[in-house]
């Protein structure tokens, strides 16, 4: 492994499955952050972000899905949904609102091991470094985790459609982007 071991943000309101996985990732070498809560995660990926999430879909505060579409905005690091949920449309819609993988509990701890390995891999290869949550070209500055825009260092109050649109830009910057697919990723289907 790298000099630093990967840090894994694990996002489960289960204590025992927490405790598990504590131990279980811990003989592997990675580092671990725990939230019990969706809120507490997104505050935790935020401050410290993660190589790598491990996220339970049914949490007590928001359901993992909004947590999964709100870490997306900004995260670049890959998700790994761990869920009791074993329907195929909450898979295809864990996937589609931005998951790397999908495994249902119970589960197998091995497995689990191995598809963070894969994870960790493919990130490497794409992103080479850590990605930083905060945008910056030119005089503007955009604080993806703390949804704030700086223009000539000056805080820009933007409209949450506003915002959207801007973070989906600059998702995709340096890439041409049809009208369809802005209309798509902002707006919805």
């Amino acid at each position: 492994m790298a000099t630093t071991s990967p840090l894994i943000l694990l996002i489960d309101d289960e204590l025992p499955i927490r405790r598990f996985l504590r131990t279980s990732l811990a003989e592997q070498g990675f580092r671990l952050l725990e939230a019990e809560t969706g809120q507490q995660a997104i505050r935790l990926a935020a401050q410290q972000p993660p190589d790598l999430v491990v996220l339970d879909l049914g949490l007590p505060d928001v359901d993992g899905q909004e947590v999964l579409t709100e870490l997306r905005q900004w995260l670049h690091a890959p998700i790994i949904v761990l869920s009791a949920r074993d329907q195929e449309s909450q898979k295809v819609a864990a996937l589609d609102n931005g998951a790397d993988d999908y495994l249902t509990k119970p589960f197998s701890t091995g497995e689990l091991l191995a598809r963070i390995r894969v994870a960790l891999r493919h990130a490497a290869r794409v992103n080479g470094d850590k990605e930083s949550s905060t945008f910056e070209s030119g005089d503007l500055k955009v604080d993806l985790a703390a949804r704030r825009v700086f223009a000539h260092d000056e805080e820009v109050h933007l409209t949450p459609l506003e915002y959207k649109l801007l973070s989906t830009l600059i998702q995709h910057a340096g890439k041409v982007l049809t009208h369809r697919f802005l209309l798509k990723e902002v707006w919805g289907p």
